[in-house]
């Protein structure tokens, strides 16, 4: 049986948090464009948080769902 590494999934985890900084202008998978507004970290892992001018309030990706721009 093969034994799962912890570390290899936070090294993961930790790769997106710097691909994505406070102030990216970024794009999500239906050509919505807004800006990062914080990177959170938690046991479920890396949450972009992203604020859009068309649209009213703040909203939760993950780093797989959104590039920068």
């Amino acid at each position: 049986m093969l034994a799962q590494n912890p570390a290899f999934r936070t090294s993961l985890s930790l790769r997106h948090q710097y691909r994505f900084q406070v102030g990216d202008r970024v794009e999500t998978y239906n050509h919505c464009e807004g800006t990062v507004v914080r990177v959170d970290i938690d046991e479920s892992g890396v949450s972009i948080i992203v604020r859009f001018e068309t649209l009213h309030g703040e909203f939760v990706y993950d780093p797989y769902e959104l590039r920068v721009i």
